[in-house]
């Protein structure tokens, strides 16, 4: 058989056109790949109130920014249905206790909507669950969604033995979503924030 010979000419216009499209894409993956691209999809804002904390409380502050990016996107003024407040959704009854047992000042909701003291008090929270935990950060954080008395439950029972591998047998959905979504923004994190 015979195969009619085809040619292909392209037009100027064509070849504009196709010069145009390659640009495009090229500028897509340039784009994409760099990190000020990823750092506007995972910003930290609050970086010094952060690493204060953090250094304070003996906690990762990256984590606490993946903390933050979960429960509120940065957003201070952020109430959630339960009432949960602030940057890193912390319930007014926790922020009393936290009170009590630190040395935050706090004398109500004002204080709780504060960047700083919200702040100060999740990331003193977060540090109190790493300890009752003993080190396990993927428990920690589950308990900082959950609550300490459902993961410890969990986690006598057998359900869920507390590492993040294993977090699909983690029984509540929203908990099992949220500590999957904290640790996929802490990777993130890491890479784009290497020296914070």
């Amino acid at each position: 058989m015979i195969w009619p010979r085809i040619s292909w000419v392209l037009t100027p216009r064509a070849k504009r056109k196709i010069a145009l499209i390659l640009g495009l894409i090229l500028m897509i993956v340039l784009v994409v790949g760099s990190n000020w691209f990823w750092r506007l999809l995972y910003p930290i804002h609050h970086e010094d109130i952060i690493r204060e904390a953090a250094a304070r409380n003996g906690v990762d502050p990256l984590l606490v920014a993946a903390i933050i990016r979960v429960e509120s996107k940065f957003r201070s003024e952020n109430v959630s249905k339960v009432g949960a407040v602030g940057l890193m959704q912390v319930m007014p009854e926790t922020a009393e206790w936290i009170a009590r047992e630190s040395e935050i000042p706090y004398s109500g909701l004002e204080d709780l909507a504060d960047p700083e003291t919200n702040i100060q008090m999740g990331t003193w929270y977060l540090a109190f669950l790493k300890k009752q935990y003993e080190g396990n950060q993927a428990a920690a954080v589950a308990a900082y969604n959950a609550g300490p008395g459902r993961v410890s439950g969990w986690m006598n029972e057998g359900v869920w033995d507390g590492r993040l591998e294993t977090s699909e047998k983690i029984p509540v959905g929203e908990t099992r979503h949220y500590i999957s979504r904290v640790f996929f923004s802490y990777e993130k994190y890491q890479g784009l924030y290497p020296d914070f």
